[in-house]
């Protein structure tokens, strides 16, 4: 658990370290290479069939 923590903090003050001499067209360039993928992604996936017992359980939004 500490490991992970230790681990987690050194990976986000590298982000941070790494973002923070960038511009602000660079950040938005960088931004809009990490969502394509996920559009991609999104594309593929399908949205879930519920079955009736499965209605039951979810509340109508």
């Amino acid at each position: 658990m500490l490991l992970r923590l230790a681990y987690l903090a050194m990976t986000n003050t590298f982000s941070l370290v790494h973002l923070l001499p960038m511009s602000d067209r660079g950040k938005g360039i960088e931004i809009l290479m990490l969502r394509h993928p996920l559009v991609v992604l999104q594309r593929q996936v399908d949205k879930p069939a519920f079955t009736p017992s499965d209605r039951l359980l979810l509340p109508d939004s």
